[in-house]
């Protein structure tokens, strides 16, 4: 709500300063009113970038006239001009915290009631004629109502901006203490355990757990470090056990979003099927936070072949950690970000890793064909926040592409901002609820069909791989678009690789993975199954219908 303090009977005396700063400001006001309120609403969707800007600029010139007003020699009234200036910006920063909803919800309406104020201005700037004052007590009466309506829009603006700050802004980042430092003289080669602590955040009853630390590799091939952690039995024995290897999910794209720094460690992608195999069933799960999330980066943020060097190093620390004795056996897991990289872990697991055995892979909604994820939510919130992820990662490994360069118009701010928030808790609403202000797609269509987009086809894992491949889809996912799921299986089964595919009517991307899911007791058995050799389950013949 925006207030007009006063009612003509502060207007100055006709011929005294008639071409005053006030009154040019009043004329060109209300004609960039009038213009704003038209093109908002004959023109709400080709300029949203550039009418968002107009509106900031535009409440921001009537808050700085309605204070000049105040200040003018016989102004009436100036306590509530100065409040209505006050209320005035703090619209204007709610205008900036809430682009896209000021432009869609109120676009009729603020658009009317801009059209009706700029021409209120306008007449009052050329007819002064100063008009019949009303009786002292009426107008006293009528002057503390202006005060207290323009003292309850200041409240109100304000309340709504510090809200929208802190919703919108997320919680602050747990810093990477001391034990994600590399030392000063890292090994060379892939897979060394640096070093462990135990973890006591987190860990579901009746298992132990620990942060690690290891060697791996940069998107690049170079030397780099990567935290993870180590889920176990309580009391493990001195026998090998099974070995879960576990690609997580999106966490986020910067230092601070690590699963091992976060309060629920293990509660990422399939967090209570992996519990009950390591409390129930004996085994044990190794998780890579990837690098960039806990050491320094770039994340490789849905770059598969770089996640799933993450992932096997972080298996392969494990074989030398003192406090367990695992088995070279394993099957590995993966839900979104990282049931992409639980497929491209499998798929690179004779030439990276020949020393494991893989037994099964399972994916969870993965991502598994990148491009034609991106061009079906591109223009979707979901879709918003993780191509703002993707661009603020792959600017960095991939420089040649010169992505953050070519986003569309207004898109590199929103992509920073939502680039340093964690996809999880409050973190997770903030960025979701940033995405969706985003008034354009962020990539535009030249750059998914040029270079950019051939990078994005080249992150779908098309196999072989060497075990049984289990993937698993909620056909309300919101997402990963369950089309887009059917046809990668399509094309696998057509190629001669066999996929158990099954589909959960009514769950979207999280509830697939939840405890109350029905794949959480079939991913178990799926697993143990695997483990004890038994014949797997393709479906190829029984594909839905795409």
């Amino acid at each position: 709500m925006l207030v007009i303090p006063g009612d003509g009977a502060d207007a100055p005396a006709p011929g005294s300063g008639s071409r005053s700063l006030p009154l040019i400001l009043s004329r060109g006001l209300g004609a960039l009113l009038v213009l704003l309120g038209a093109g908002m609403a004959l023109w709400p969707a080709a300029g949203a970038p550039i009418l968002s800007l107009l509106l900031t600029i535009a409440l921001v010139a009537f808050a700085v006239a309605t204070a000049m007003r105040a200040f003018r020699p016989g102004a009436d009234q100036r306590a509530t001009a100065l409040i209505a200036a006050l209320a005035t910006l703090a619209v204007a920063a709610i205008t900036v915290f809430w682009p896209v909803l000021t432009l869609v919800v109120f676009r009729l309406g603020v658009g009317a009631w801009f059209v009706f104020l700029g021409v209120q201005l306008i007449v009052r700037a050329v007819w002064r004629r100063s008009p019949a004052r009303p009786a002292p007590a009426r107008r006293r009466g009528a002057r503390w109502l202006r005060t207290i309506g323009a003292s309850a829009a200041l409240v109100l603006a304000v309340a709504l901006a510090a809200g929208s700050g802190a919703l919108l802004g997320g919680t602050p980042l747990p810093t990477p203490d001391a034990f994600y430092a590399p030392p000063a003289e890292v090994p060379s080669k892939p897979g060394t355990l640096i070093r462990s602590e135990p973890l006591t955040v987190g860990v579901p009853a009746g298992a132990r757990a620990w942060r690690i630390l290891y060697t791996t590799t940069n998107p690049d091939g170079s030397p780099a470090v990567s935290s993870g952690t180590v889920l176990a039995p309580a009391d493990p024995g001195p026998d090998p056990l099974p070995l879960l290897t576990v690609a997580h999910g999106t966490v986020g794209v910067v230092p601070g979003c690590a699963p091992s720094l976060s309060a629920a460690p293990f509660a990422d992608g399939a967090g209570t099927a992996m519990a009950d195999m390591v409390t129930e069933h004996g085994w044990v799960a190794v998780t890579s936070d990837y690098i960039g999330l806990g050491t320094k980066g770039p994340h490789p943020y849905l770059v598969g072949d770089a996640e799933a060097r993450n992932v096997w190093d972080a298996s392969k620390a494990v074989l030398g950690f003192s406090e367990l004795r695992v088995s070279t056996d394993t099957v590995i897991w993966g839900h979104s970000q990282g049931g992409q990289g639980s497929l491209w872990t499998g798929q690179i697991a004779s030439s990276y890793a020949p020393e494991f055995t893989v037994k099964g892979v399972a994916a969870f909604a993965p991502a598994s064909n990148l491009y034609a994820l991106a061009e079906a939510i591109k223009s979707e919130t979901a879709g918003k926040t993780v191509s703002a992820y993707i661009a603020a990662t792959w600017d960095k490994v991939f420089p040649e592409l010169n992505v953050e360069k070519s986003l569309t118009p207004g898109s590199a701010g929103p992509v920073e901002r939502i680039g340093g928030l964690c996809f999880n808790g409050h973190d997770g609403l903030a960025a979701i609820l940033r995405g969706s202000q985003v008034p354009n797609q962020i990539f535009p269509d030249a750059l998914l069909d040029g270079p950019f987009g051939d990078e994005l086809k080249a992150q779908e894992p098309v196999g072989p791989f060497p075990a049984p491949v289990l993937v698993a889809q909620g056909l309300a996912d919101p997402l990963v678009k369950p089309a887009i799921q059917d046809a990668w299986v399509t094309a696998r089964c057509a190629a001669g690789i066999p996929i158990d595919y099954r589909t959960y009517p009514g769950l979207g991307h999280v509830e697939l993975v939840g405890p109350d899911s029905p794949l959480t007791p079939q991913l178990e058995q799926w697993t143990l199954d695997r483990w004890d050799g038994k014949a797997p389950t393709p479906d190829c013949d029984h594909l839905p219908a795409g």
